[in-house]
């Protein structure tokens, strides 16, 4: 007879072992399954902090570098590739053994395996010899994530033609490096290998990289990039990829119909992600999807089926770690008969490349587009003692308040540490913070965060280092 559970969820990642974890505080007996074989889903093991991993230590190299600028003498600065991504291995083993150790703390069963439905209330879990389990669940969460995509008829194979996955494992600092696609993930590992030693051209279908992003931070951020030595190429379409023993040719056409052409030795595929919901069986117990194939819920996070629910990036949404950690713990409460709920309009979004770049609530272009009267309040980290002290201070804070409440409606930072200093606009939008009380707030003297309060001055016109 199979194990009974009272709530199993199937996958891993932030979303899905936070939830695991949560339904336990509540007095389920939980199971979480994950095909992985190390928790922590794409984020931990294969995107996030490996990726924030190589950015720092990419970072400290370019510095090192640069010290004797700033009267540090140091000898010759020599890159041990292998090493770098011995550190960057490690962060990720202590990271998801940690996990492992919260699962067994909060006394959540893990299966290693795919789990799939047999039906609604029965999962089987093949594990990699091919043995079945099958476990009992009275309510089921979908926590599977989501998988890199290609470009029509371009095989990825993780050496020439590369995803994140295959641009964290490069045995070598490749001489020219193509990234397709301006998103974060792309800029972020372009920037990696840029710092390191390689030529970097990003092609763009768009004309204008970080798509959704607020249009001004856009071209700031562009800006800096080019200053940084990678090269952009605006409005291409990828028409084809051709692999020989030394590298790829990418093929392009531009705007006017151009076409264009550029040998490099790796290409990075970076154009998106899709649901992860490929041989769950949904069909079986008949999940309902949408046109872009993500499972449909709910306010509640339920979907067709009673008593299967679903988060993270296999349902709509911005595809990021900290939003499926918060619906997970949104719909274990739901379960539990609590008021369990996610704001969709404070959830930040951070590029990690140097300079930061933040964003939370709305754009001007949103804002615009709604028909939204708004005040705008901007300042320089130029003008940041901190940022001035320490030679970082490229960048600046723009927050867009209502013109007639002033309630903060977004913010958006570019500039250093501005995935941290987003944090605190998040808090105040929270509460229904209005500019003024901002402003208000004593920031200790000299910090970066003197910068948001600075920003938050002049909504009104009365910046004081401005």
């Amino acid at each position: 007879m199979s194990e009974k559970f009272q709530a199993v969820v199937i996958g891993g990642g932030p979303g899905g072992y936070v939830c695991a974890i949560r339904l336990a505080q509540l007095g389920f007996k939980t199971a979480c399954v994950d095909s992985r074989g190390a928790l922590g889903g794409t984020c931990l093991n294969v995107g996030c902090i490996p990726s924030k991993s190589l950015l720092n230590l990419s970072e400290e190299f370019h510095k090192v570098q640069n010290l004797s600028s700033k009267g540090i003498e140091v000898g010759e600065v020599k890159l041990n590739l292998e090493k770098m991504m011995k550190s960057k291995d490690k962060a990720v083993t202590v990271l998801t053994k940690g996990v492992e150790f919260l699962l067994k703390k909060n006394k959540v069963s893990y299966f290693k395996g795919t789990g799939s439905f047999k039906n609604n209330n029965e999962i089987s879990i093949l594990d990699e010899k091919g043995t079945e389990t099958l476990i009992h669940s009275e309510k089921t969460i979908i926590a599977t994530g989501s998988v890199s995509v290609s470009l029509p008829g371009i095989e990825i194979d993780e050496k020439i033609i590369v995803s994140s996955t295959g641009a964290l494992k490069l045995d070598r600092v490749p001489t020219k490096m193509v990234v397709v696609g301006g998103g974060y993930i792309g800029l972020e590992m372009g920037s990696v290998w840029s710092r390191l030693g390689a030529e970097v051209h990003v092609v763009e279908f768009l004309d204008h990289i970080t798509p959704g992003m607020d249009k001004e931070i856009s071209i700031e951020f562009m800006k800096i990039l080019k200053k940084q030595g990678i090269h952009f190429h605006m409005q291409n379409k990828v028409e084809s990829i051709a692999k020989s023993n030394s590298g790829a040719t990418v093929i392009t056409i531009d705007k006017d119909g151009n076409k264009n052409e550029f040998d490099c030795d790796v290409v990075l595929i970076s154009v998106g992600r899709k649901p992860n919901t490929q041989g769950l069986n949904l069909e079986t117990i008949g999940v309902q999807l949408d046109d872009k194939k993500r499972v449909k819920v709910d306010h509640a996070y339920k979907t067709n089926v009673q008593d299967i629910y679903a988060i993270g990036d296999v349902i709509a949404g911005p595809m990021l770690a900290h939003k499926a950690e918060d619906e997970g713990i949104a719909v274990a409460e739901n379960i539990a008969g609590q008021s369990g709920h996610v704001n969709y309009d404070t959830i930040p979004g951070v590029v990690y490349t140097t300079p930061e770049v933040a964003s939370i609530g709305k754009t001007e272009e949103q804002l615009k587009e709604s028909n939204i009267e708004y005040k705008i309040g901007k300042f320089s980290f130029m003008a940041n003692s901190r940022a001035k002290a320490i030679d970082d201070a490229e960048g600046f804070v723009k927050i867009l308040a209502d013109k007639n409440t002033d309630k903060v409606l977004g913010a958006h930072i570019i500039g250093p540490h501005a995935g941290e200093l987003i944090a605190e606009i998040g808090v105040a939008m929270e509460f229904g913070a209005s500019s003024e009380d901002i402003a208000r707030t004593c920031h200790a003297h000299p910090t970066f965060s003197e910068a948001v309060k600075e920003a938050a001055l002049s909504v009104d016109k009365r910046a004081i280092h401005s």
